[in-house]
């Protein structure tokens, strides 16, 4: 009798765990095409009026959330600082220098950079979450890291000592980051991932205004076309509301370096997303880093 107990326990376990992981797939594709369209539209917008529209799109589909889950918990007094600390990095240090660093690199070389977020996540959940060192997850991690940079290669990395700058800046919003994801855990298992994504992403948003609202408010936004608003929105709905959400429900059910991983997946999908839709070439580097990304996401996982 206790056996097959076990035996049910481990088998919701594991089917627990794949909808984790189909949530994260989702999290990748929706996520998939920030790189290329934060460059595009870093061109016709400054950074600061961009980060200020941004997060007040996604407080507006947030607070729809919001509407539809009814209150917010009441946070308790001592967890004020980890929601003040998370916020900023969420909006203020992530999104701000995400976007104003873009406006100074390439894509393959943010998507390159974000690509050490795992690695960033797996030491400092080993050193803020005591999460386990495992030697699956770090050839994992190890193993993905090779494919992604396979993958990004092959579309076109750039070392040049033009993007130094760019870089510096993109890799401090990776730091940022991989702090918001480990530290987000602690807020996770007090009071939930949706919650915990509305109640950091708005008051980030709000963090941000004195920031953003002079440059926000000189901008000729007649200069916009149809085509960067809708950029814009991407930038707002997907990856800020509903990618953040999909992010810290997953971060709720599994480990923080496991999460992490995932991101490495992003580079793989625009490629395959850039076949299909643009009709671009697959190569063999492609499908060997592509491959390579997999493995080590997939490896991990038994960690």
């Amino acid at each position: 009798m206790r056996a097959t107990l076990e035996d049910a326990g481990r088998l919701l376990e594991r089917r627990g765990r794949s909808g984790v992981y189909f949530v994260l797939f989702l999290h990748s594709l929706s996520a998939s095409g920030t790189h290329l369209v934060a460059k595009v539209v870093v061109n016709s917008i400054d950074a600061f009026t961009l980060t200020l529209i941004r997060s007040l799109i996604a407080f507006g589909g947030l607070s729809v959330v919001l509407l539809i889950r009814g209150k917010l918990p009441r946070v308790k007094r001592q967890d004020w600082p980890l929601v003040i600390v998370l916020s900023m990095l969420a909006v203020p240090v992530n999104q701000f220098l995400f976007l104003y660093g873009m406006k100074y690199t390439t894509p393959a070389n943010a998507a390159l950079l974000y690509a050490t977020t795992p690695i960033l996540v797996l030491l400092f959940s080993y050193r803020f979450l005591a999460e386990r060192l495992t030697r699956k997850k770090i050839y994992g991690v190890i193993l993905a890291f090779v494919g992604v940079t396979f993958v990004i290669f092959e579309r076109g990395l750039d070392a040049g000592m033009q993007y130094v700058y760019g870089n510096l800046v993109m890799s401090m919003a990776v730091v940022a980051w991989g702090l918001y994801t480990v530290y987000g855990k602690r807020l996770i298992a007090k009071y939930g991932p949706i919650e915990s994504t509305i109640l950091t992403l708005s008051i980030g948003t709000l963090m941000f205004i004195p920031i953003g609202i002079f440059p926000a408010l000189r901008f000729p936004y007649e200069s916009l076309s149809t085509a960067n608003w809708f950029q814009i929105g991407y930038l707002g709905l997907i990856t800020s509301v509903i990618a953040y959400l999909l992010w810290y429900y997953a971060l709720g059910r599994i480990e923080a370096s496991k999460v992490a991983l995932f991101a490495n997946l992003q580079p793989v999908l625009t490629a395959v997303l850039a076949f299909i839709l643009l009709g671009q070439d697959i190569t063999g580097m492609f499908v060997v880093g592509g491959s390579l990304a997999i493995c080590g996401v997939v490896l991990a996982q038994f960690g």
